[in-house]
C-alpha cells in the first residue's frame, strides 16, 4: 500500500515521453545541467534501437549543449524516449536540430589545458586505439558525450598530423547490443590478412571490451572516418569473469597477430594477462596467460601495453609488459609467452596517471605514449572533464640496476616554444634575491641542470607551487608527491612542463617521470628558485614559453 501511494505521487510529477521528429539536420541538441537527476534516453529509427544513453537533462537553463549527430538519418522520422521527466516540462517542445556545433568559449575554459588533449564536451578517460594510419595520428578515447561524469562509454576520435595539434572528429563506436564500448587498441593491417580492404585501402582495426557481454569486438575502418563494426559475434568471447581491454601488435618472427587482454581469473581477484595469437585478426587462439598480483595489489590490472624495443646503445631487444598504474615488467616473447626477466619495475611517481597506451605502426619506429591525466577539471558548469598527457617517448637504457624505461617529452612539442629565457651558470644561496624576479609564465617548459653543493634543498616556485629538491634523499617533491631523482656525477637534470591543470616532470635521464595535477592560479604567473642549509649551483636554466595548441 506505502510503495503504491509513492508511485501514484510520483506519477503526478513525473511522466515517460516519448517525442517523434525528422531529422532534417546534422545535429540532436541536448541540453545539460551539471549536478541534476539523471534521465534514460533512448534513440529509435525504423523500430531498432540506434542509441541509448543517460543525462543529466537540464529542462530550465542549461549549463551546456551535447551534440548527438543524426544525419545518418536524414529524412528519417526519430522516436525520442525520455524517462521521468517533469509533467510540466516543454524540453523536447519542439526537439532541436543544428547543423552548427556551437558551445561558447571553447577550448578556452578556465580549467581546459592548454597543450593537453580534452575533448571539446564531456567526460574522457583512457585513450585507446592509438595508430598511424593515412598519415595523420588517431587518438581514440573513452568519452562519455553527455555529462563530465564517467558514464555511456563511447570511443570518441580525435586526429592530429603532429601529435601535438587535435582534431575532434566526434564518435566512432556506440554502445550496442554488446554493452558500452570500454578500451582496446588498433592496427594497421597492411598486408591485409583480415581480408577487409576495399577498394585498395587496407583497413585500421580496432579491438574492444563491451562491457556488457564481456568479449572482446572488433571494429574497422578503410579511411579513418567511417566505422563499421563486426557485430554478429565477439572475435573472442568472454574467458572468466572480467576481462577487458584488448591490446595487438604484430609478431614478424611468427607472422602472427598477438592480443593480450586483462582477465581476473580465480575467487581471489588474480590479476592476468592472457596472449591469443591469429594469422587473420578474427580467429584467436589462446596461447598463455602470465599472473600479475591480487585484489589491490595492481600489478599488471587493466589496460595492458606490450612492445619490444631495442636497449639503447646495443643490438638487445627486450619486451615491456605493463597494467594502467604503468609498473612494468621487462622479458623475452616467443610469439606465445612472456617470459620476464626483471617485474614489479616503476618509472612512473606522479599522481593520477592511469592506463596509458603507445601508438601502433609509427613511421619512423618510435614508441609514443600518451597517458589520461585525471585533472581537476569538474567544476561548476564546465562542458567537459579530465585531461590527457603530453606525448612521450620510451627507451629502454641500461642502469646499474638492470635495464629500465625511460621516458622524455616528445620532440614535436619543440613546436610550441615562442619565447625563449636562458640563464648561464649561477651560484644559489639562501636569503638571496631571486634571479628569475623578472620572468612571468603561464604555459612553459623548463629544462634546468642542478649541482646542489651544500644545500640541503633547492625549491623551484613556478606560479605559487613549490619544487622542492632534496638533496639529502635526493628526491623531488610537489604538493605532497615525491619522486627519486639520484644525482648524476654530482647533478641533477629536471624538464617541467606547466599547463594550467599541473605540471609534467622528467627527471634521472627520463627513468623518473611525475605528473602531478593541481590547478594553478590564474592570477599567479612568477617563477623563483631559491636554496636552504647552503649553496648550490644552478649550471643552466632554460624557459621556454609555450603556445596553446587551440589557437
Amino acid at each position: 500500500m506505502f510503495t503504491s501511494l509513492l508511485v501514484a505521487q510520483e506519477n503526478k510529477t513525473y511522466k515517460n515521453i516519448s517525442v517523434y521528429f525528422t531529422a532534417e539536420k546534422k545535429f540532436l541538441v541536448l541540453p545539460v545541467k551539471n549536478g541534476t537527476a539523471k534521465r534514460n534516453f533512448e534513440l529509435w529509427v525504423d523500430g531498432v534501437q540506434k542509441r541509448f544513453w543517460d543525462m543529466e537533462l537540464a529542462e530550465g537553463k542549461a549549463d551546456w549543449y551535447a551534440y548527438m549527430q543524426i544525419d545518418e538519418w536524414k529524412g528519417k522520422s526519430i522516436e525520442l524516449r525520455v524517462d521521468k521527466v517533469n509533467t510540466t516540462s516543454k524540453v523536447f517542445d519542439p526537439v532541436q536540430q543544428s547543423d552548427l556545433d556551437t558551445n561558447a568559449n571553447e577550448y578556452n575554459e578556465s580549467l581546459r589545458a592548454q597543450f593537453h588533449f580534452s575533448p571539446k564536451r564531456g567526460w574522457t578517460n583512457d585513450p585507446n586505439g592509438m595508430v598511424f594510419f593515412k598519415g595523420e595520428y588517431h587518438l581514440f578515447f573513452q568519452h562519455n558525450p553527455y555529462g563530465c561524469e564517467w558514464g555511456n562509454m563511447t570511443w570518441g576520435h580525435a586526429v592530429s598530423k603532429d601529435l601535438v595539434h587535435w582534431k575532434e572528429l566526434g564518435e566512432a563506436l556506440h554502445p550496442d547490443q554488446f554493452g558500452p564500448v570500454y578500451s582496446g587498441g588498433a592496427v594497421v593491417d597492411s598486408n591485409n590478412t583480415s581480408g577487409l580492404a576495399a577498394n585498395g585501402n587496407m583497413p585500421m582495426l580496432m579491438f574492444h571490451t563491451g562491457a556488457k557481454a564481456w568479449g572482446q569486438y572488433l571494429s574497422w575502418t578503410n579511411d579513418g572516418r567511417t566505422f563499421k563494426k563486426m557485430d554478429e559475434k565477439a572475435v573472442v568471447p568472454r574467458i572468466n569473469k572480467d576481462n577487458r581491454d584488448p591490446k595487438v601488435i604484430w609478431h614478424e618472427p611468427t607472422k602472427k597477430w598477438v592480443m593480450v587482454f586483462w582477465v581476473e581469473r580465480g575467487n581471489d581477484e588474480q590479476h592476468s594477462m592472457q596472449f591469443l595469437t591469429s594469422p587473420d585478426l578474427i580467429n584467436w587462439t589462446p596461447t598463455s596467460s602470465f599472473n600479475g598480483g591480487k585484489g589491490d595489489d595492481r600489478y599488471l590490472f587493466e589496460c595492458p601495453e606490450f612492445y619490444e624495443l631495442t636497449v639503447e646503445g646495443t643490438n638487445e631487444k627486450k619486451w615491456v609488459l605493463t597494467g594502467a598504474n604503468s609498473q612494468y615488467a621487462i622479458g623475452t616473447f616467443d610469439g606465445k609467452t612472456f617470459v620476464p626477466t626483471q617485474e614489479r619495475l616503476q618509472g612512473q611517481y606522479g599522481r593520477d596517471f592511469y592506463a596509458s597506451q603507445t601508438f601502433s605502426d609509427v613511421p619512423d619506429g618510435r614508441r609514443i605514449e600518451i597517458g589520461w591525466w585525471r585533472t581537476n577539471t569538474n567544476n561548476g558548469k564546465m562542458s567537459f572533464n579530465q585531461s590527457m598527457s603530453i606525448p612521450m617517448e620510451h627507451t629502454l637504457i641500461k642502469t646499474p640496476e638492470g635495464i629500465r624505461l625511460s621516458r622524455k617529452p616528445a620532440k614535436e612539442l619543440e613546436s610550441l616554444r615562442t619565447k625563449t629565457y636562458q640563464q648561464k651558470q649561477l651560484t644559489i644561496k639562501p636569503n638571496a634575491v631571486n634571479p628569475l624576479n623578472s620572468l612571468k609564465v603561464e604555459l612553459a617548459e623548463i629544462r634546468f641542470t642542478l649541482e646542489p653543493g651544500t644545500a640541503k634543498e633547492i625549491i623551484l616556485n613556478v606560479r605559487g607551487v613549490a619544487i622542492k629538491y632534496n638533496t639529502t634523499a635526493q628526491q623531488l617533491e610537489v604538493d605532497g608527491v615525491k619522486a627519486p631523482a639520484p644525482l648524476t656525477n654530482g647533478k641533477v637534470d629536471v624538464i617541467i612542463f606547466v599547463d594550467k591543470v599541473g605540471f609534467e616532470i622528467f627527471a634521472n635521464s627520463g627513468l623518473t617521470f611525475m605528473p602531478v595535477n593541481i590547478n594553478l592560479s590564474a592570477d599567479e604567473n612568477t617563477l623563483s628558485i631559491s636554496a636552504n642549509g647552503g649553496t648550490a649551483k644552478l649550471l643552466n636554466l632554460f624557459v621556454y614559453e609555450l603556445k596553446s595548441i587551440w589557437r
